[in-house]
C-alpha cells in the first residue's frame, strides 16, 4: 500500500477525523471544543451560502449540454430517484410489519430527549445568507438550462461553463481540504454532548435496524445499477466510499456534492451526466432518509398502538417522498419537513414527534450517506442510456475535474 497515496485520500482523512473527533471528545476542555464549534459554525454557514450557487453552476450547463433532449433526461433521472425513494419507504414498511411484532414486543414508549441540549456553542457567529434558496437554485438552473437548449447562445453557454470552472476551483482549493476539519468538529461536538448517547440507548434496536437496512438498500441499488450498466457493483460501491464517509461527517447531501461528483466520475460516468445527476440527486433522492423515517415512524406507531392501515401507510410514504424535497441538503432537514405529515397523517402528538426528531438526528448521517451513495448508482444507470448522446465539455472543464480528483486523493493512476 502506498502510504503517501493513502494519506492523501479524502476517505482516509475523513475516517481519521471521525476517530479523532470521538477520542478527543473524552478529554477536550470546553474552551477548546468551542474553538472547533466556532469553525464549524463559520464553515457550515459558508456551505449554506455556497451550495445554492454550486447547484446552479453545475446543473445549468449540464442541462444546456443535453441539447433538446434535456426534458427527457430530466424526467428519467427524476423518475428513477423518486422510485428509489418510494421503494425504500415501502421496504421500511414491509420490514416494520414483519419484524416489529417480535423485535419490539416488550418495548414501551420512551421519553423524548433533546439531543441539542448542552451542545457546544461557538464564540461568535457570522451570518452568511445565500443569494437564493436551494429550491430556487434548482428551479432557476432548470429554467435557464432548458431555455438554452431552445435559444442557441454560445455566449451564455460559455459563460455558464466558465462559472462551472470557477466553482470547481473553489471546491478543489478550499472546500475539500477543509472538510476533514469540519467533520472532526462535528463528531467532537456530538461526543461532548451526552444526550446523543442517551437517545441512542433509548431507541437502540430501531437505530441498529435502520443502519443495517440502509446498507442493504445500498447493496440493492448497486446490484441493479451494475446489472443495467455492466459495471462491477462492488468496485462501483468502493469508488463511492469517499462520498459515503464525507456524508457521514457532514450529514448533508448538498455539502457532499463535490465529493459525490468526483466519485461518480471515477466510476466512469461522463462529466455532463455526473454534473447533471449528482446535484439533482442530492436534492430529490432521499432513499436513506426515507428508510430511517419510515422505520422510526412505524416503530412509534407499533409501540403507541396507533391504528395505521396499509393504504394510509402507503399514502404517507408517497407524500413523504415529495415533502422531504422541501428541505434538501440541510442536516436533519428531512425529518423537519416530515413533521407535518407525522402529525396530520399518522396522528403523532408533540412528544412522539420530539422522539422522532431526536432518534432521526442521532443517526442522521447514516441516512444522508445512503442518499449520496445511491446518487452514484443512479448516475451509473443514467450514464448507460445518456452516454455518447450528450455533447462533450471543453478541455478546460476536464482539467478542473482532474484537479478535483487530485484534491480528493482519488485521481486515476496510469
Amino acid at each position: 500500500m502506498d502510504l503517501k497515496r493513502l494519506s492523501s485520500s479524502l476517505l482516509f482523512r475523513v475516517l481519521i477525523a471521525i476517530i479523532l473527533g470521538i477520542i478527543c471528545s473524552f478529554f477536550f476542555p470546553d474552551w477548546l471544543g468551542r474553538v472547533f464549534a466556532t469553525f464549524n459554525g463559520l464553515f457550515g454557514n459558508f456551505l449554506g451560502f455556497f451550495v445554492p450557487i454550486l447547484i446552479f453552476a453545475l446543473i445549468t450547463p449540464a442541462i444546456a449540454g443535453l441539447g433538446r433532449g434535456a426534458g427527457k433526461w430530466l424526467g428519467i433521472t427524476t423518475g428513477i430517484a423518486y422510485t428509489s425513494t418510494i421503494l425504500s419507504g415501502l421496504v421500511a414498511y414491509g420490514v416494520a410489519t414483519a419484524v416489529y411484532p417480535w423485535l419490539l414486543a416488550d418495548q414501551s414508549m420512551v421519553d423524548a430527549v433533546d439531543i441539542g441540549e448542552g451542545a457546544l456553542t461557538p464564540y461568535f457567529e457570522i451570518q452568511m445568507p445565500p443569494p437564493f434558496e436551494v429550491m430556487t437554485a434548482l428551479l432557476l438552473a432548470f429554467s435557464v438550462g432548458l431555455a438554452m437548449t431552445t435559444v442557441k447562445s454560445d455566449t451564455i453557454y460559455k459563460a455558464s461553463r466558465d462559472l462551472e470552472r470557477v466553482i470547481m476551483k473553489v471546491i478543489a482549493a478550499f472546500i475539500i481540504p477543509l472538510l476533514p476539519v469540519f467533520i472532526f468538529g462535528m463528531f467532537l461536538s456530538l461526543g461532548m454532548n451526552g444526550n446523543l448517547a442517551e437517545t441512542t440507548l433509548a431507541f437502540g434496536k430501531v437505530l441498529i435496524l435502520a443502519v443495517i437496512m440502509t446498507f442493504l438498500f445500498i447493496a440493492f441499488q448497486f446490484t441493479v445499477a451494475g446489472a443495467i450498466s455492466g459495471k462491477n457493483p462492488f468496485v462501483s460501491f468502493k469508488n463511492m466510499l469517499p462520498a459515503y464517509a464525507t456524508a457521514l461527517g457532514t450529514s448533508s447531501s448538498a455539502a457532499t456534492i463535490p465529493v459525490t461528483y468526483a466519485c461518480a466520475r471515477r466510476n466512469g460516468v461522463e462529466p455532463n451526466v455526473a454534473g447533471f445527476v449528482v446535484p439533482l440527486g442530492a436534492t430529490i433522492h432521499l432513499a436513506g432518509s426515507m428508510m430511517k423515517i419510515g422505520l422510526f415512524a412505524f416503530a412509534i406507531v407499533f409501540m403507541a398502538g396507533i391504528e395505521v392501515s396499509p393504504a394510509l401507510a402507503i399514502g404517507f410514504i408517497l407524500m413523504l417522498g415529495v415533502t422531504m424535497i422541501a428541505a434538501p441538503g440541510v442536516p436533519g432537514g428531512a425529518i423537519m419537513a416530515a413533521v407535518g405529515l407525522l402529525s396530520s397523517m399518522l396522528g403523532f402528538d408533540d412528544s412522539q414527534v420530539a422522539l422522532m426528531i431526536a432518534a432521526y438526528i442521532a443517526i442522521d448521517s447514516f441516512g444522508t450517506a445512503a442518499n449520496v451513495t445511491g446518487d452514484g448508482a443512479i448516475a451509473l444507470i443514467v450514464n448507460k442510456f445518456a452516454k455518447g448522446k450528450i455533447p462533450a465539455t471543453v478541455a478546460e472543464d476536464d482539467d478542473e475535474r482532474i484537479d478535483l480528483d487530485a484534491a480528493m486523493g482519488t485521481a486515476e493512476k496510469d
